[in-house]
């Protein structure tokens, strides 16, 4: 029987809201329309239907918010506000709903692939913020159904000052989340952001408990240095660090959870741009998946693209996103996990962490 694969981190967009991304830049390599039919064509060499002969189909996409321009209060003399991220959450109701507006790159014969919305939230702005944010974002749904598939949110913080997790509100954000039944996703980034990222990330942890209902679900791996050379990964610092945190990340919580995703866009240039061979990729990620599996065990571990993002370093749209399902593939073979743990991490970890009604 085959597989069933939930692919736990995308991203979309469409062209016509291009201006209200943080990170825009006209003529960039993400800068246009990144829709369902650009999903589809990257992910179209495997199957949507169950009974397909192929090992695996494809039964949906877990949306992450896409860091939009906003502000932790709505109030537009302070920044942004909420506007752009509610606009996000209507864009993927639409989605989900099968109802396009003309040119947004979807239709109605792939809304069931939308399994969960994880839209932006203003987390350092505590419950307070966060009760009339999450009203309005329902609001924006129309429909229950359509409700239902808000199963957390993200604030990034991979590009914020240090502190920021552990402010109080932050923190008491974080406990409302859990007391809602939502998720928390948390975005740090160890190459180009810091050790410290994670170190603060681990304290936030502390300071919840072990007994804390929010569930984390830490993306990309906390994006580690993969520009180590694979002989000296093993012994190098940076290395070291970066497996004593996950570990105490994976022992803060039963409730904290792994992406294996985010890889292609951490690779060096010249290995990214050489589009090294599958079993290269396998190799040289090796000491790090097996970090994650030994702290977090395939039942913590779930499978994500993060596309678009992984067209970068991973071939571009054509290729990238089948690259990736074959690293994973490979680094679950060289795992040696049985069939029962490999479809957890294509899928069952992530319908058991976000709690998706299939």
């Amino acid at each position: 029987m085959a597989i069933p694969v939930v692919d736990s981190h995308i991203h979309l967009f469409p062209a016509s809201h291009l201006s209200t991304l943080t990170w825009y830049k006209p003529g960039g390599p993400l800068g246009s329309q990144h829709s369902v039919d650009e999903y589809r064509r990257a992910s179209s060499t495997m199957s949507m239907r169950d009974d397909a002969p192929d090992s695996k189909y494809l039964r949906g996409f877990v949306f992450l918010e896409t860091d939009r321009l906003s502000s932790v209060t709505d109030n537009q003399s302070d920044g942004p506000g909420w506007q752009h991220a509610l606009d996000e959450v209507s864009f993927l109701t639409r989605i989900a709903l099968g109802e396009p507006i003309t040119g947004e790159g979807h239709d109605a014969a792939h809304k069931d692939l939308c399994l969960a919305i994880i839209p932006w939230a203003p987390l350092p702005g505590g419950p307070e913020a966060l009760l009339p944010y999450m009203a309005r974002v329902k609001e924006r749904t129309k429909e229950e159904p359509i409700w239902r598939k808000i199963r957390g949110v993200r604030y990034l913080v991979q590009d914020k000052p240090p502190g920021v997790m552990l402010q109080h509100s932050f923190i008491e954000g974080l406990r409302w989340l859990g007391r809602q039944g939502l998720t928390f996703d948390l975005g740090v980034d160890a190459r180009q952001g810091g050790l410290h990222q994670l170190r603060e990330a681990v304290e936030m942890m502390r300071q919840l408990g072990d007994q804390s209902p929010v569930k984390i679900i830490i993306n990309h791996m906390c994006k580690p240095n993969l520009h180590l050379a694979p002989s000296e990964v093993s012994s190098h610092p940076e290395f070291v660090e970066w497996r004593d945190l996950m570990l105490r990340m994976a022992n803060a919580s039963p409730n904290t959870y792994m992406k294996l995703s985010g890889a292609f866009s951490e690779l060096p240039l010249s290995e990214a741009n050489g589009l090294l061979a599958i079993e290269d990729l396998v190799a040289h990620m090796k000491p790090w998946t097996d970090v994650l599996f030994d702290a977090f065990g395939c039942e913590r571990v779930m499978f994500g693209s993060d596309w678009p993002v992984c067209n970068l370093g991973g071939g571009g749209n054509e290729v990238s996103w089948n690259r990736w399902i074959q690293v994973v593939e490979g680094i679950l073979d060289k795992r040696g996990l049985t069939p029962a743990q490999q479809a957890g991490v294509w899928g069952g970890v992530a319908v058991k962490a976000y709690d998706i009604n299939l």
